[in-house]
């Protein structure tokens, strides 16, 4: 690329600008891989987080999703934008079935240039339950939860805003996400002795390890397709107490206790439940396909392995 002159542009100004809305724990991976190959800028509500993002190699941007007027500046600001922001928790009225930060960030990224490529991190919860049948990207959604029916809504939103815009929308239904270093997880539930189902009232649940999700994050910003819906999980097909069980084994700790269905009803939370009521076991064909993404960790037992 060359400049008014005549000489070559320095690389800073050729590198793409790439746009990080909600760089949490998979954002700051995300990060790390794209260190040196783009222009990185991340918003940020709180501005305690602007030492810690400076220090990855990140361009701070102080803005809230909630606050729709402190996003003018993101307006023809990057060419690619990783949306890892979730809805709100505390949806009330109608944005307890809406995503009112999609909304607000799609119509300040409407303005001027629009983005070549919009990746959004959904969750395959909008699948509702399954019965542990197989699932393509195909099978029509069906949201058993508030919390699903925002991630659906932010997903239409961000379909709509790909056809109205011509960028390049891609879709990534995203299931539980683990790593050893990540702050919440299986070991902590393990270590506080929370139980699971007994096998006959067991359900499938699907994983990725942290590392293998932010790299199908950075591929899809360059190769993912127009309007298009990926699953990221690995080969896994495992019961939650199989999984719970085999990570216990793993790190030397107590296989958790098993409950009958009504028994986990009366003392586990109602998230926790919402996630023992639905069974699927996902396919990542088009993953591995389009993306032509290797997993580091195919499955849980590898990526379990490798941290202990």
């Amino acid at each position: 690329m060359l400049n008014a002159t005549g000489g070559a542009l320095p690389a800073r100004f050729r590198r793409s600008r790439v746009l990080i809305v909600g760089c949490g724990d998979v954002g700051l991976r995300a990060v790390r891989l794209l260190a040196g190959r783009a222009r990185l800028l991340a918003l940020t509500s709180s501005p305690q987080r602007v030492t810690e993002l400076r220090a990855a190699g990140v361009t701070p941007l102080v803005g809230d999703l909630d606050v729709p007027a402190t996003l003018g500046r993101l307006a023809g600001l990057a060419a690619r934008v990783l949306h890892l922001a979730p809805p709100r928790s505390d949806g009330v009225g109608r944005d307890l079935w809406r995503d009112a930060r999609s909304r607000a960030l799609a119509q300040v990224l409407a303005r001027r240039v629009v983005p070549t490529a919009l990746v959004y991190a959904s969750t395959s919860g909008v699948y509702g339950d399954c019965a542990g049948a197989c699932v393509r990207e195909t099978r029509p959604a069906a949201p058993a939860t508030p919390r699903a029916w925002r991630r659906l809504d932010a997903e239409r939103q961000w379909r709509m805003f790909g056809r109205r815009t011509g960028t390049r929308v891609t879709l990534l239904r995203i299931p539980g996400i683990y790593a050893p270093d990540r702050p919440e997880g299986p070991l902590q539930r393990l270590r506080r002795g929370t139980p699971v189902l007994r096998a006959e009232d067991d359900v499938y649940t699907n994983h990725i390890h942290a590392d293998d999700l932010a790299r199908a994050c950075v591929l899809a910003l360059w190769r993912g397709r127009p309007q298009r819906v990926l699953h990221v999980c690995d080969d896994s097909e495992l019961r939650m107490g199989d999984y719970f069980d085999l990570v216990a084994d793993l790190h030397g700790l107590p296989r958790p206790p098993r409950l009958p269905r009504e028994g986990a009803e009366r003392q586990l939370p109602l998230m926790l439940l919402s996630f023992m009521s639905e069974s699927r076991r996902l396919d990542n064909t088009r993953l591995k396909r389009e993306l032509r993404l290797r997993l580091r960790y195919p499955d849980v037992r590898a990526g379990w392995t490798a941290a202990r």
